[in-house]
């Protein structure tokens, strides 16, 4: 379990996952595996889902719970809990969804594609993070402090477009009732330190299942319950729960999520009669993204003062920008919210969140090496300095 609670190989199973779905979709089998995922589970007449939607809205809730754990720990405990620690991040993750979001509109305002705004705003924590790991060896471990309260701030505006912009025809009883579990669950967390422990997981587990269909009928996006019942647990069994889920999300969870989102058949025109949400997406991730962060945190410093961490220099909040532009699993999701009833430009909108995190990959990787080698050349150069003996001080005293 340990492989699946590191940082490269959760990245490298994402990225398996989703290539072999634009493969397999594009084979003779894939028209049989689109079938299956369009398959509807569950209680005939009373509650039925697509195997893409119990993916998308089931599991990928579970995903949302841990996220929601680590900002609940980041704001109170982490790396965001003072606006002193928050501010360079803060303006960075500000400028990484503006900026995308301009580049965007450029290409797909005022077309039937404007609605997919919100698509290059997200940056994926574990894939990010896996890159860092791979090729940041001898990195600070501000950059990692960086974009880990960039990425997350980036969550909370996903999260908020999700809940502002994806939710129609909410009604308003099961949703009240769903938040009433809520409260409950998150009282009843904080008795999990007592002898009855297993019967109040078990509790927990039923209120958790209770809240997650409440919202899904309410008409709110159902992985927003995984967003409340994690802010609302209490942090130390939420912290150990997170622990114990990860290795199951990162192996199980975004890998069939990212297959789900993936399983898209390439469209066989030229590249002038893409929609316009491909090529808005494709530039925004990598370029946008690049540029609102690296400017945006640039400018803070002239904000802040020069000791507000994480401090960065110019080049290390390029490397970072570079990472932030790996949208891959929210800006998938945000993909299938934005065009869930234009099935087309969902699809290509699909490819540009793959070919635009995949350039951000790539120019990530050539960034964040440069940077590492440059920090592993400061650190020899260091360490040879202080191995070269020092010449005896002269007496003044004559030779014999």
């Amino acid at each position: 379990m340990s492989l699946f609670r590191s940082a490269r190989f959760p990245a490298v199973i994402l990225l398996v996952a989703a290539l072999s779905a634009l493969v397999i979709a594009n084979t003779p089998v894939g028209e049989g595996v689109v079938a299956v995922k369009e398959t509807y589970l569950g209680i005939p007449g009373l509650f039925e889902m697509s195997v893409g939607h119990w993916i998308q809205d089931g599991l990928l809730a579970i995903f949302f719970f841990i996220v929601a754990v680590e900002l609940q720990f980041e704001l109170t405990n982490g790396e965001l809990n003072s606006a002193r620690k928050a501010l360079q991040p803060a303006i960075a993750a500000a400028g990484g969804v503006l900026v995308p979001i301009g580049v965007f509109l450029l290409f797909a305002g005022g077309s039937d594609a404007a609605s997919g705004w919100p698509i290059p705003t997200a940056t994926d924590i574990a894939f990010a993070l896996g890159v860092l790991a791979v090729f940041g060896k001898g990195l600070p471990s501000g950059i990692r402090i960086f974009l880990l309260a960039l990425a997350i701030l980036d969550d909370i505006v996903g999260i908020v477009f999700i809940a502002v912009l994806f939710t129609t025809d909410v009604n308003i009883g099961l949703l009240a009732v769903g938040m009433l579990l809520v409260i409950v669950f998150g009282v009843l967390s904080r008795r999990l330190d007592t002898r009855a422990r297993i019967p109040i997981a078990i509790v927990l587990v039923v209120l958790g299942i209770a809240t997650w269909v409440l919202v899904y009928l309410s008409g709110v996006h159902a992985t927003l319950a995984g967003v409340a019942l994690g802010l609302a647990m209490a942090q130390r069994p939420a912290l150990r729960t997170r622990h114990a889920l990860e290795p199951w999300v990162n192996g199980i969870v975004l890998p069939l999520f990212a297959f789900s989102a993936a399983l898209v058949v390439i469209p066989q025109v030229s590249p002038t009669e893409l929609s316009p949400a491909f090529w808005g997406i494709v530039v925004a991730l990598p370029v946008g993204k690049m540029i609102g962060i690296t400017l945006f945190g640039w400018i803070s410093l002239r904000i802040g003062s020069r000791g507000t961490a994480p401090h960065l220099p110019f080049l290390d909040l390029l490397a970072a920008g570079s990472l932030g532009g790996i949208g891959f699993t929210v800006s998938l999701l945000l993909s299938e919210l934005a065009f869930a009833d234009s099935p087309l430009i969902r699809d290509e909108a699909t490819l540009g969140v793959l070919a635009g995190s995949g350039i951000s990959l790539v120019v990530a990787a050539l960034l964040v090496s440069q940077r590492a080698r440059h920090y592993r050349r400061l650190a020899t150069s260091a360490a040879e300095r202080e191995q070269v003996p020092h010449s005896p001080t002269p007496t003044g005293g004559q030779l014999n």
